[in-house]
């Protein structure tokens, strides 16, 4: 099979979708891989790697798209890349369709079949492409939420973990699972106090066993919820419902609670985010300011640490990128669960049910027996 590597174009994105290895790899299973040129630059790769290893160059990602039949990415297509979609190519990449009707729809029209990292899940139920990803976006979450607490970037001037004699900033962290953990721990580095909501008590005894005892792990409420929005300096949004829309558990009344200057890190924008008030932003204009609580909505967050989540995603997704291009789409899902999962679309039709409930859209069922 041809396989495709096309440049991202989404804006302040440096990640790329396939290392050398991976093109190394692929070549040894008897497949081609066509990369574009500077594919790899944000990630400090160059195009020499990639021809060592293998890989053909392509100048443009025309070039890449008319002559891939799987094509890889990192990020959804963007609507130039939409028209270069053929029916029946198979694209492999973040989607989040849930929270993109418009992106859905345009998709569709395309004819091609979405394979969509996010709804992906292994044989114990875990989002394996999702993981490296959120385990970036919550630990950058604490890093950036402590740089816009500066008075400078419209923050309340507080520094997260505080100094002898002035305590540290209070942190709510709203959802448990790994970006939610990871934040919670970066923040419990600096010496913060940290508030970790989630409805699984399970998962909250885990962690209560497991974490420092400045994290207090809370069952999350709408009580709850507001009496710790009126306590927080920051406030990371880490909910996930896979492949659907993250549900608002911040409404607007919601933010007269909060102190003047406090920050709303929202890592669930992808899906719509957790905060009625959040949009999505880029890492070149990353906030906005409602009600004196400033937003941080980037929709892209590891991109911004390109080097680091190019390795972390593609040492996750390359096992399934050599199973799709060794036995095509339908094959490969007939065989994996996990790879089943993640068909959102099919030759231009919608299979996934929690993205049709989201859009709005009509589903139909995929491989039915």
């Amino acid at each position: 099979m041809i396989v495709g590597v096309p440049r991202e174009t989404k804006r302040d994105e440096y990640r790329v979708a396939l290392l050398p290895v991976g093109v190394e790899e692929l070549a040894r299973a008897g497949h081609t891989v066509v990369v574009e040129r500077s594919a790899g630059a944000g990630s400090g790769l160059t195009d020499e790697a990639y021809v060592q290893c293998g890989a053909e160059l392509a100048d443009t990602a025309a070039d890449v798209f008319a002559r891939a039949e799987l094509i890889v990415k990192v990020k959804e297509p963007q609507p130039p890349e939409l028209r270069l979609i053929r029916p029946r190519q198979a694209i492999f990449t973040y989607f989040h369709f849930a929270a993109d009707r418009r992106l859905t729809e345009g998709f569709l029209a395309t004819g091609a079949t979405a394979v969509a990292y996010e709804t992906l899940r292994d044989d114990r139920g875990r989002l394996p492409l999702l993981i490296p990803m959120s385990e970036v976006a919550g630990r950058m979450s604490i890093q950036e939420g402590a740089k816009y607490l500066e008075r400078p970037q419209m923050g309340r001037g507080i520094l997260l973990g505080g100094v002898p004699g002035v305590a540290p900033a209070n942190v709510l962290v709203l959802g448990a699972g790994t970006v939610g953990a990871n934040a919670a721990k970066v923040a419990a580095g600096f010496g913060a106090n940290i508030a970790l909501l989630d409805t699984s008590l399970e998962r909250l005894r885990y962690l209560d066993d497991v974490t420092p005892p400045n994290i207090d792990c809370l069952y999350s409420d709408r009580h709850t919820i507001r009496d710790r929005l009126g306590w927080a300096d920051l406030v990371i949004g880490s909910v996930l419902i896979p492949g659907a829309r993250a549900p608002h558990l911040v409404e607007r009344n919601d933010l007269a609670l909060m102190k003047p200057g406090a920050v709303i890190i929202d890592v669930a924008i992808d899906q719509g985010g957790c905060v009625a008030t959040s949009r999505p932003t880029t890492h070149a204009e990353p906030t906005y300011v409602v009600d004196d609580v400033v937003h941080y909505c980037v929709t892209n967050m590891p991109g911004a640490v390109g080097r680091t989540s190019t390795y972390a995603l593609c040492n996750a997704t390359l096992p399934y990128v050599i199973e799709l291009a060794s036995q095509g789409v339908e094959a490969a899902a007939r065989r994996s669960p996990a790879l089943r999962s993640a068909v959102n679309v099919f030759d231009g039709r919608l299979v996934q049910p929690a993205v049709a409930a989201a859009c709005g859209l009509p589903c139909e069922t995929f491989l039915a027996s």
